[in-house]
């Protein structure tokens, strides 16, 4: 969710985070594959940034969304009263009317003259008059209660009109702004997936993307290897672009997504050629070891030791891949072969796919 009141403000950090190159990458590359830093340091920060400020754009849109809800629930209540107020208003007019016809056919509307004239007597007239006193004040009374509802009324559908078009804008802000955000954000995935593709076609892998970690408040020592995903192809699975059974578990998601290491432990492998393109490999107590392939950045060296939760990379579709999704296995070794099924591998630590 969005409030339309700050997001001039955010549009305009979104525009900065297009134009900043933060985090240089590092000058020693991985041992296993060599190479050098390069400018995919900065679009893998870039993204990473602009994911984070579509996470705060999509909370305040969401905000701005419960608010624009709770404003469209007035103005349809402001309808509800105006049409009590115009039918009090019709209930007033066939009051007038009713009166009116009362005094003509008791001769309300007759000239003082003609009335002494008609009088029996004088208390004959002097009850006349009081009637029609009476009735005279009951007609005044009815037209300011009239003119006073009418009043009433013609502000409140100037405030009603006011509501509805307060509502129109906001969505049309709410709605611009989140269409803003997500084209930015795609052209900077598209750049970083070209940046990943030449690198894996080197099969040379550029200095590590030093991320801005997000707090890390885990606590739980295992973590899906990414936050938000549709599983896709499951370990074992069958098809033309696997040489036998597929030995992990796709996590379908945008290029560009964070992916985190699923417990703590140590990076033992780092390649960015091959079937599985640009791959992490890390070695977990107990004698696992997991892979995260397919990525379209590494945000860590070879060597390193990497806490439960950590981002350690980007998700992409370099190597052999049909769309942009992670690769994830469990192994007992860290050579290809040794998988098991990393579904049940997870739950059994207390994480739950689906």
């Amino acid at each position: 969710m969005l409030s339309p009141r700050r997001h001039p403000r955010l549009f305009a950090v979104l525009v900065c985070a297009l134009a900043v190159l933060a985090a240089r990458p590092t000058d020693v590359p991985d041992g296993d594959t060599g190479g050098a830093g390069g400018s995919a340091a900065g679009t893998g920060t870039e993204v990473a940034r602009l994911y984070q400020d579509a996470a705060l754009a999509t909370e305040r849109y969401e905000q701005g969304r419960l608010e624009a809800e709770a404003q469209r629930a007035e103005a349809q209540r402001l309808e509800g009263l105006l049409e009590q107020e115009r039918q009090e208003i019709a209930v007033l007019h066939e009051d007038l009317g009713r009166i009116a016809r009362a005094q003509y056919r008791d001769g309300g509307g007759l000239p003082i003259a003609a009335q002494m004239l008609l009088a029996g007597s004088p208390e004959e007239l002097m009850r006349g008059q009081r009637v029609y006193a009476q009735a005279d004040a009951a007609v005044n009374n009815a037209i300011a209660k009239s003119r006073r509802a009418e009043a009433r009324l013609a502000a409140d559908e100037a405030k009603a009109q006011e509501a509805w078009q307060a509502l129109e804008k906001r969505n049309a802000e709410l709605a611009a702004m989140k269409s803003s955000i997500e084209q930015k954000l795609e052209e900077a995935r598209q750049r970083l997936q070209g940046e990943a593709n030449a690198s894996a076609a080197a099969g040379s892998c550029r200095g590590a993307v030093r991320l801005d970690q997000p707090e890390m408040n885990f606590t739980t020592e295992w973590v899906a290897p990414v936050e938000t995903y549709t599983l896709s192809a499951a370990f074992g699975s069958g098809g033309a672009r696997w040489a036998n059974r597929h030995t992990g578990q796709d996590f379908a998601v945008p290029i560009g997504t964070p992916v985190r290491a699923v417990g703590a432990g140590k990076v033992v492998r780092i390649a960015c050629g091959g079937a599985f393109g640009m791959e992490i490999v890390l070695e977990h107590r107990g004698g696992y070891y997991t892979q995260y392939a397919h990525l379209a950045s590494i945000a860590v060296d070879r060597g390193e030791q990497v806490r439960t939760g950590q981002w350690i990379g980007q998700s992409g579709t370099t190597g052999n891949s049909t769309g942009p999704h992670l690769h994830f296995e469990v192994r007992v070794t860290p050579q290809l072969g040794s998988g098991v099924d990393p579904v049940p591998w997870l739950a059994a630590r207390g994480v739950r796919l689906g």
